[in-house]
């Protein structure tokens, strides 16, 4: 392992010290730390680790590497310790791809009177190169609790965890953000893979759904993303919601027609990058789905009395083409409540795969794995019964 990664280079290139943190006597907790550490938004560098605090709180995040580095980040990209009353976030840049690391967070009251520190934590870095990927796929939870528990207790551990939108009922209260984002039904869901998420549409409803971003991570710090993990590359984008932006519904606080622009362009580029252009596998992960069973095309008048959108026909008009030119193979979604399994078809090349409902005898969870003769996407209930496999192969 490179020095730069046992020195634990922090965002905005600051540099924490090596030795000292792993010998410092350790104090009692102190009742800092509300939830566990969560790992987000793993990279081929590094990751993301998102916590919630009581109060004022300094944070810094303590590392060691399989190859027997160590270090510590707590700087952010101004400067300043990681700090805040409600939530405390730590960037660790720097190491290596493909490794295992495990970190644990380290909380301090302002008055550095208290000190706590969490379990160790397991994860490794993504690898482009690896022979082989799995994760895992999760969708529309909607703070169901048992269902939460289920999940995170019955799912696989793999290379990433794809929480694939619709994780609240609506933001309408203040207080749910950090135990839906951060502790969901008191569970350690990052325990044996980090999370990538992707915005739903309720997960863009109600007054303080605009915190969202204060308790979540992704790797370019913006709602749409790409990763390559072994040989499947993976785009992640957000569908916005399932109705015009001038619902009435909406209060004049969203704006996704020029965000489905952005992406729409960003996509073009993006399959001409180096890993993304020549990738054997190509999944597009998208809460709202963009092919449906049934496709009435609803007009901006018919929105009245509760109807919305099963397929974002909004986001399809403006990615389809960029997804064909892709040569994407599948878009695994949610938002319906009903699993479903599109194969590709005359005009739409990438298939379409949807996931279940919140209750637990509708929810489901999707296991992936891809090596280099196939990828498979098998989708499963909660009581383990396998409702849905579907394999692809390499892309020449």
């Amino acid at each position: 392992m490179k020095r730069r990664g046992f020195l634990g280079v922090v965002a905005g290139g600051g540099v924490a010290g090596l030795a000292g943190a792993a010998d410092e006597a350790a104090s009692e907790p102190g009742g800092l730390m509300r939830t566990a550490p969560a790992l987000m938004a793993p990279r081929t560098d590094g990751i993301e680790v998102v916590w919630a605090v009581d109060g004022s709180c300094l944070g810094r995040v303590e590392w060691e590497s399989e190859g027997g580095g160590a270090g510590v980040a707590k700087a952010d990209r101004f400067g300043m310790v990681a700090q805040g009353d409600e939530v405390l976030r730590v960037r660790l840049d720097g190491l290596e791809p493909g490794v295992s690391y495990r970190l644990r967070a380290v909380t301090e009251s302002v008055d550095r009177k208290r000190r706590e520190r969490s379990d160790w934590k397991e994860f490794r870095t993504l690898d482009p190169g690896a022979p082989a990927t799995s994760f895992v796929v999760w969708n529309d939870t909607h703070e169901n609790a048992e269902t939460l528990r289920s999940l995170s207790a019955g799912s696989p551990g793999g290379d990433f965890l794809v929480w694939n939108g619709d994780t609240c009922n609506d933001w309408h209260r203040e207080e749910s953000l950090v135990p839906t984002l951060l502790g969901p039904a008191d569970q350690d869901y990052t325990r044996n893979r980090p999370l990538m998420l992707v915005w739903g549409n309720h997960d863009v409803r109600g007054r303080w759904a605009y915190r969202v971003p204060e308790f979540v991570a992704t790797p370019d710090n913006r709602p749409y993303y790409a990763f390559r993990s072994g040989p499947v590359a993976a785009v992640c984008l957000h569908t916005g919601e399932d109705k015009p932006d001038d619902h009435p519904s909406f209060g004049g606080r969203v704006a996704f027609e020029e965000l489905r622009r952005e992406q729409a362009e960003w996509l073009r580029e993006l399959a001409a990058a180096p890993g993304f252009r020549d990738a054997p596998y190509r999944v597009v992960f998208c809460h709202i789905p963009l092919r449906w069973t049934e496709e009435p095309r609803l007009e901006v008048g018919d929105y009245g009395n509760g109807k919305y959108d099963w397929y974002s026909r909004f986001s399809r008009d403006a990615w389809h083409d960029a997804l064909v030119a892709w040569k994407a193979q599948v878009v695994v979604s949610g938002h319906t409540h009903r699993p479903a399994w599109l194969p590709a078809a005359e005009g739409f090349p990438y298939a379409q795969l949807v996931g279940g409902g919140p209750q637990p005898e509708r929810a489901t969870w999707i296991e992936g794995r891809a090596d280099a003769s196939e990828m498979v996407l098998a989708m499963k209930g909660l009581d383990g019964r396998e409702l849905e496999r579907v394999s692809f192969k390499p892309l020449a």
